[in-house]
């Protein structure tokens, strides 16, 4: 049985689940226990699909799923507030970057752990989660919580969290920041602001929509729009040149993993 489901944290990745499973008519908002002292506009609308919010500790004891969403510097201190009031069956899945298995696994009473790498996505049925779990049952529980709300990948290897969190968990930021620097270079260009946003963003998601429905090799699809001699070519000759973005992103991924470890730590 998967619900139950306590939510430990309700914030940004936390609610775009909530939202996601709400959207898709995956669990009902009664299917949901939401722990958050600050509750955002997500678990607000939950409450109001009759989750329940904020309960008094014993109500914990009913939850089949627990869902550790809290920042992960604030782990530690939601499993200390939360462990001892949970069923001994309950299964743990963490989405809390770098903090290993075991570590949950000890501070929730030796109860089974997933370990899941989530994108905020999952609001809208788009998301993308790396998932790791020794225990069959555990794997299977973080598939039917992220199923429902986009693609999943499972991992063979715990050690490969860290790089699935620097490649997929932290990479929207990445996407959003190279479209930033592009409408910029567009003003810079000539542009209006308005004409610059409008082109960027439409460009680039009809790009990624294209990618995704052809389920072609990017380098492929580059070539494709890429003519010999002229301005695709120019631009493409500074993007992947020394210093463009293959050397970048390597360095920009080897600094998320570094920090992933160190969150473990």
């Amino acid at each position: 049985m998967i619900t139950p489901i306590l939510m430990l944290g309700a914030g940004r990745m936390g609610g775009a689940m909530i939202e996601g499973w709400l959207a898709a008519g995956a669990f009902a908002g009664a299917d949901l226990i939401i722990r958050d002292p600050q509750p955002g506009p997500a678990a607000l609308a939950a409450e109001q699909a009759g989750a329940t919010l904020n309960p008094p500790d014993a109500e914990l004891a009913r939850a089949h799923t627990v869902v550790l969403a809290v920042k992960p510097q604030l782990w530690r201190e939601a499993a200390g507030e939360t462990a001892a009031w949970l069923s001994s069956g309950a299964v743990v899945v963490s989405i809390a970057a770098g903090v290993m298995s075991r570590d949950i696994a000890k501070a929730f009473g030796g109860r089974c752990v997933a370990r899941v790498m989530p994108t905020t996505a999952a609001a809208i049925g788009q998301g993308t989660a790396s998932l790791y779990a020794d225990d069959p049952a555990a794997l299977a529980r973080a598939h039917a919580l992220f199923e429902p709300l986009g693609a999943v990948v499972d991992l063979n290897d715990e050690s490969l969290m860290h790089a699935a969190t620097a490649v997929s968990g932290s990479a929207p930021a990445y996407l959003y920041a190279f479209i930033e620097a592009l409408e910029a270079a567009g003003v810079e260009a000539g542009l209006s602001s308005r004409e610059a946003q409008r082109l960027a963003r439409s460009t680039l998601t009809g790009a990624a929509a294209l990618l995704a429905r052809n389920g072609g090799e990017p380098a492929e699809l580059r070539r494709q729009v890429t003519s010999p001699g002229g301005t695709t070519e120019a631009a493409l000759d500074v993007l992947l040149g020394d210093g463009g973005l293959p050397p970048l992103l390597r360095e920009a991924v080897a600094a998320a993993v570094r920090r992933s470890r160190e969150l473990g730590a």
